[in-house]
C-alpha cells in the first residue's frame, strides 16, 4: 500500500494537468493497427488519446512519441500480469478521485474534462495503474540485489569517522477501521470510533483481541521498521506520536493509525546501511534524480529485448 501511494504521488507530480484549458477535440476516424505486442494490439485511437494526454502534461506530444509510449506501457502491463503485482481497481479509482481533489474537482468533472480534451477516464486509469503497479516489480526484482556489500559498509563508516550511524527501529502495528467503498458515507463516524480507541489501546500483544470487540476492525503487524524506512506519509506522524499510537488518517482502506510496540536506537549493519542509503535517496531527489530510474530503464529494455514487436 505504502508503495503504491508513494509512487502515485510521483505521478501526480510529473501529470500535472493543464485542465482548465483543455477543449473539445474532433471524434476518431475508424481505429486501425499501428503496432502489436507479443499480440497485443496498439490502436491508432489508442495513440491519438495519448497524443492528447501527453499534450495535457506539457510533453513531447507527436504521434511516435505516443507510439512508443504505448509500447512500453504494454510491456510493463504485460510483464505485471505475469508477475501477479497489479494494483487492484479499487486502488486505482481512490487515487484517480485524489487527483480530481487535488485539482478542486468532483470525479465527475476530472472524466468530462478528460472526454472533452480526447484521453478519456479509463485511458487515464489505465497509466495510473501501470505507474502505480511497475515500480513494486523493480523493487521486487533489484530491491535485494542491490544491498551495499561489506566493503561498500566499511567505506562508507572511513568516511563517516569510522563510526557506524544510529538509527531508530520500530516495532509498528497498523490498525484499521474498514470503510467499505460502497459506504464511504460513514467515514467520519468511523474516524470518530478510531479515535476513541486510541486512548484505551491495551498495546500490541493484546491488540487483535481489543480489535475483535469492534465492528470491521483489523490489525496487521509490519514487524520491524528503522526510520529511513518509514514511508513518507506516515513517517511525521509515527515521530510526533505521544503515546504508544499516532493519530489517525483517512486513507483508501478506511481510517487508519499505527501502533508503536517499542522503538530504540540501534546501529548494527542494516541499521548503517539504511542510513547511507537515505542519504544517497536524499542526495538523489536534490538532484532530481529518480534512484530507481537505473533498475527500471534496464527491466525494460531486457523486456523490449526478448518482446515481439511489429510497427505498421
Amino acid at each position: 500500500m505504502f508503495g503504491a501511494r508513494k509512487a502515485v504521488t510521483a505521478l501526480f507530480a510529473g501529470a500535472a494537468m493543464c485542465i482548465a484549458a483543455a477543449a473539445y477535440q474532433p471524434a476518431f476516424a475508424a481505429s486501425e493497427v499501428k503496432a502489436v505486442v507479443n499480440g497485443t494490439a496498439i490502436t491508432s485511437g489508442d495513440v491519438a488519446k495519448r497524443v492528447a494526454f501527453l499534450r495535457l502534461q506539457h510533453q513531447k506530444a507527436d504521434a511516435k512519441t505516443a507510439q512508443e509510449s504505448l509500447v512500453d506501457e504494454t510491456l510493463k502491463r504485460q510483464e505485471i500480469a505475469r508477475i501477479r503485482m497489479s494494483v487492484s481497481k479499487d486502488e486505482v479509482d481512490a487515487s484517480f478521485a485524489r487527483f480530481a481533489q487535488g485539482n478542486k474537482l468532483t470525479v465527475a468533472q476530472l472524466t468530462d474534462i478528460l472526454t472533452k480534451a480526447g484521453v478519456g477516464a479509463d485511458h487515464f486509469k489505465q497509466f495510473i495503474a501501470v505507474q502505480m503497479s511497475w515500480p513494486r516489480l523493480v523493487n521486487a526484482r533489484y530491491g535485494s540485489s542491490a544491498r551495499m556489500s561489506s566493503s561498500d559498509l566499511v567505506s562508507r563508516m572511513m568516511d563517516n569517522n569510522k563510526q557506524k550511524p544510529e538509527t531508530t527501529e520500530y516495532m509498528l502495528q497498523q490498525v484499521i477501521f474498514v470503510v467499505p467503498p460502497a459506504k464511504k458515507g460513514i467515514t467520519a463516524k468511523r474516524k470518530s470510533e478510531a479515535d476513541a480507541s486510541r486512548a484505551k489501546y491495551p498495546g500490541c500483544d493484546q491488540a487483535k483481541v481489543f480489535a475483535a470487540t469492534m465492528r470491521d476492525v483489523s490489525v496487521r503487524d509490519l514487524g520491524r521498521m528503522l526510520a529511513p524506512q518509514l514511508p513518507a506519509d506516515w513517517k511525521p506522524l509515527i515521530e510526533q506520536a505521544k503515546g504508544n499510537t499516532t493519530t489517525t488518517r483517512v486513507t483508501e482502506k478506511g481510517v487508519e493509525y499505527l501502533a508503536i510496540c517499542s522503538q530504540r536506537q540501534v546501529s548494527d549493519d542494516t541499521a548503517a546501511e539504511m542510513v547511507f542509503r537515505q542519504e544517497d535517496l536524499d542526495k538523489a531527489k536534490s538532484n532530481k534524480e529518480s534512484p530507481t530510474d537505473e533498475n527500471a530503464k534496464k527491466y525494460l529494455d531486457e523486456l523490449r529485448s526478448k518482446a515481439q514487436i511489429i510497427y505498421r
